[in-house]
């Protein structure tokens, strides 16, 4: 014997069509600030490694030297041109990026998981994820790009007077016009600046490898994350693996963002052969050692920070442990609970 819920039939296939639904709101807007803050977090916590990755990916076409410099040596290459602040080069725009990123992924993983749940129940699971995950690294990337190419660029630079904007090309100068560009002093005149001599194109340098390279938060994931340490540990070796395997696509990002108007390779494929057959299958992961060392902690800590903050500041929220032990009560197509045996 059937037990007749509260819900009448005719309401339940209204709200199964998506009549009467009238308070669903598509946008999570939380999780857009949530995502924000743990995105600028773990930026900024993780820049100094990301700068020392930065430059030794780039270290080929800014000196020509095809000898890789070990982490060490650059810390004290960095330390001794620049000091503590050499370190935090272009850390403005990789913040302002990791808003962007953080907001929107976390933001549409939510809100699309959500519309798909509420509209297209058939497409659960690992579909919503796929989908919202797409698409919050999309749109994400609009902003993203710009941010990442005027930050490695300043991360290269260091200060003004140890910086050598004459492009390179197999070892030597190019010529005639071999600047490469100039100094930037800050992010605003590094805009300005990528407008003024490359226009659009400048601002996007490496868009196209970015969207096959960037790293995925937590890929493959339910995102059912159900506590801080597992959003640490998750995070974590989530971004450790995707960090090794993006390695040679991340090189190749690298390179085309920092090169500037002197052009050294037409396009990602062409920088994928020069560098295989100029540096080998080394060149291709150049920096993969910092590139792991920064990706695992700055994972782990925006996954921890965004279930910290989901955890002390949603409201109207059950506690999860609690939420756990509610029992799924099996529901036919009338509207009526279906007696459990």
């Amino acid at each position: 014997m059937a037990v007749q819920s509260s819900t009448s039939p005719e309401m339940h296939a209204a709200a199964s069509n998506g009549v009467g639904s009238a308070q669903f709101q598509f946008f999570v807007w939380r999780e857009f600030l949530w995502g924000a803050m743990a995105g600028a977090f773990g930026e900024g916590m993780m820049h100094p490694i990301d700068t020392i990755k930065t430059r030794i990916q780039s270290q080929a076409i800014l000196t020509g030297s095809q000898k890789e410099k070990t982490i060490f040596q650059m810390v004290r290459t960095v330390w001794s041109a620049d000091g503590l602040r050499g370190f935090y080069r272009g850390v403005t725009p990789g913040i302002t990026g990791s808003l962007a990123t953080g907001a929107t992924y976390f933001g549409f993983i939510e809100s699309t998981k959500n519309w798909i749940d509420e509209s297209h129940p058939d497409l659960g699971g690992h579909w919503s994820h796929f989908i919202a995950g797409a698409m919050g690294d999309t749109l994400g990337s609009f902003v993203y790009v710009p941010c990442e190419v005027m930050k490695q660029r300043m991360q290269v630079q260091g200060t003004a007077a140890s910086w050598s904007p004459l492009a390179l090309k197999d070892n030597a100068p190019v010529k005639p016009g071999g600047q490469m560009y100039g100094y930037y002093t800050g992010m605003f005149h590094a805009r300005r600046s990528f407008w003024m001599e490359q226009g659009l194109r400048g601002l996007f340098a490496g868009y196209d490898i970015t969207s096959y390279g960037k790293q995925k938060w937590a890929p493959n994931s339910n995102y059912s994350i159900s506590s801080l340490f597992e959003g640490l540990l998750l995070g974590g070796l989530a971004g450790g693996c995707s960090a090794y395997l993006t390695t040679p696509l991340d090189v190749v990002k690298t390179r085309l963002q920092v090169q500037g108007p002197t052009v050294r390779y037409n396009g990602w494929l062409d920088a994928i052969h020069r560098i295989w057959l100029i540096e080998g299958p080394k060149g291709l992961f150049r920096g993969s050692i910092p590139r792991i060392t920064w990706y695992i902690p700055a994972s782990a800590l925006t996954f921890m920070a965004v279930e910290f903050l989901r955890d002390h500041f949603n409201e109207g929220s059950l506690d999860r442990k609690d939420a756990e032990k509610v029992p799924n009560l099996p529901i036919d197509r009338k509207g009526s609970i279906r007696e459990v045996a």
